[in-house]
């Protein structure tokens, strides 16, 4: 072996030796940077949720039964039992007016007239034509008797006689329709128009309304047209000048024959006795129909409810501890969901802090109703 062979053997053999000694220490620092890595990833992983072992203070209320109605809330208006724009049948000069503005007035009443001078001028002359006629009438119906006077020479002084009486009749018509009489009792609104006016059936006199008894006009779905009929009670909420809202009750005595197609709702009517309440028509109003009354029913505060895949979670209290129950919901207010299977007469049921309860979760009652 040459000397060249020898030193090359040798450096070989040399960094064997050195890699050997030092591949520990490499390893050992490889495993240190993907400890590190992994370290790093479980940090960033989300951690699981751990029940806390305190105790959870909460509100509940004790289950029992009570009265539940089933009720659907819409909108509608107030307006007057009877109203019509009042107005002349003829033409003329308006020659007096003997309401007065906002008045209560009786079915029947004068209210104003028109000049009827031409047409009282008109009656007057064929009144005075009437005992001549009836005279005529009298002695053809006498030589009549005697055969002195054919039939019809009779039956034309009758004809003119009933012709006389016709006309006199048109002209007190026309007389009628100079005056303008109250149709219903009711309130007057404000004048229109002043004495000296000329007023023809177009022209608005006034308006007159039955406020002594209201109706409530208001649609609902079609789903419960079958729901609702006459005989159905019904609330309507009026609010103050103080802003406090009142109750009022009514009862449904008018429903549609058919249903809009337009907005798919059928128009219902109710009416309300108005003669002590003194409420103004022409009112906005919300309107509760009561369909339907529960008189055991078991209810739980909408609140209490947790949704969890499709089911109604609620919980209750047992020995310490919150115990989820499913429940089955019928019936809904704006407070409450009515429980028609899950919950029993004497359950303790927690009203507040669900969100944050599990199976088992340790309570405490601070509010028990």
């Amino acid at each position: 072996m040459t000397k060249i062979q020898k030193i090359s053997t040798f450096g070989i053999l040399l960094l064997v030796i050195v890699g050997i000694i030092a591949f520990p220490t490499v390893k050992k620092s490889i495993n240190a940077k993907k400890a590190n890595k992994d370290s790093q990833k479980e940090l960033q992983k989300p951690k699981p949720v751990t029940m806390n072992s305190r105790t959870l203070e909460v509100s509940a209320e004790i289950i029992k039964t009570h009265v539940m109605n089933d009720q659907t809330v819409t909108t509608g208006n107030i307006i007057p039992a009877e109203e019509v724009d009042l107005s002349f049948e003829t033409s003329g000069k308006v020659v007096a007016i003997y309401f007065a503005e906002g008045a209560k007035v009786q079915k029947g009443e004068l209210l104003a007239k028109i000049n009827d001078k031409p047409l009282q001028a008109q009656l007057k002359k064929l009144e005075t034509q009437v005992p001549l006629a009836k005279d005529r009438v009298y002695r053809q119906k006498k030589l009549l008797e005697k055969n002195a006077v054919s039939q019809e020479a009779y039956e034309s002084v009758m004809t003119e006689y009933d012709k006389l009486m016709a006309d006199i009749e048109l002209v007190k018509s026309n007389i009628a329709q100079t005056e303008l009489y109250a149709p219903f009792d009711g309130v007057i609104g404000l004048r229109q128009l002043s004495e000296g006016a000329y007023a023809t059936p177009s022209t608005k006199v006034a308006k007159l309304s039955h406020v002594d008894a209201l109706k409530i006009d208001f649609s609902i779905p079609e789903a419960y047209a079958n729901e609702v009929k006459e005989g159905t009670n019904i609330v309507f909420r009026l609010s103050d000048n103080m802003g406090i809202t009142r109750e009022y009750d009514a009862q449904v005595y008018a429903v549609e024959s058919t249903i809009d197609t337009d907005t798919r709702t059928l128009s219902v009517r109710a009416l309300f006795d108005n003669q002590k309440q003194g409420l103004i028509p022409g009112r906005y109003t919300s309107v509760t129909i009561k369909r339907r009354e529960i008189a055991d029913a078991i209810s739980v505060p909408s609140q209490a409810i947790v949704p969890e895949m499709g089911r109604n979670i609620v919980y209750v209290y047992r020995n310490g501890k919150a115990q989820p129950v499913e429940i089955n919901t019928g019936i809904r207010t704006e407070a409450r969901v009515q429980a028609i299977e899950g919950l029993h007469v004497g359950d303790t049921l927690i009203t507040s802090g669900v969100m944050q309860l599990r199976t088992g979760s340790p309570v405490s009652i601070t509010n028990l109703k």
